[in-house]
């Protein structure tokens, strides 16, 4: 049931705070079930298509402060998720990797997130989507 129209609606900065709240928290419920928080599950997704990144362009990537991370990956570490590695151009880099059980548990979940997109996505048409793909491009500074 939709709710009537406030005037934090005219917005755009809500409306997109708004849009956000509600995917992230349909997405979280979804995790829960598993056992996993929605950043574990971008860390996880990212350090399978990606090897070798620093903490700084994980943090980056996932949309998460330093130092938030830094606790967040120390948790995923004793869960056996993930992974340190000195750098090898860097030793003064830490590369982070997915073990065994990071990588089966990132699959395990990842048609959960994927069944979400498609849920989101089938309440527009093409033409809509390729839009507010490239509307959200643009405002979050992305390419792709």
């Amino acid at each position: 049931m939709k709710q009537a129209p406030t005037p934090m609606d005219s917005y755009i900065s809500y409306m997109l705070a708004a849009a956000h709240r509600a995917v992230h928290q349909s997405l979280a419920s979804r995790l829960k079930e598993h056992g996993m928080q929605v950043e574990t599950w971008r860390i996880l997704e990212t350090l399978d298509s990606e090897s070798h990144l620093t903490m700084g362009e994980l943090a980056r990537i996932v949309l998460m402060n330093p130092p938030t991370l830094t606790k967040m990956v120390d948790r995923m570490v004793a869960q056996g998720l993930v992974h340190r590695q000195i750098a090898a151009s860097d030793q003064r880099k830490v590369n982070l990797l997915l073990t065994d059980l990071g990588r089966k548990r990132m699959t395990d979940i990842r048609e959960l997130v994927r069944l979400q997109d498609r849920e989101i996505l089938a309440q527009f048409d093409t033409q809509q989507v390729e839009m507010l793909n490239r509307v959200l491009r643009d405002l979050s500074g992305t390419t792709g």
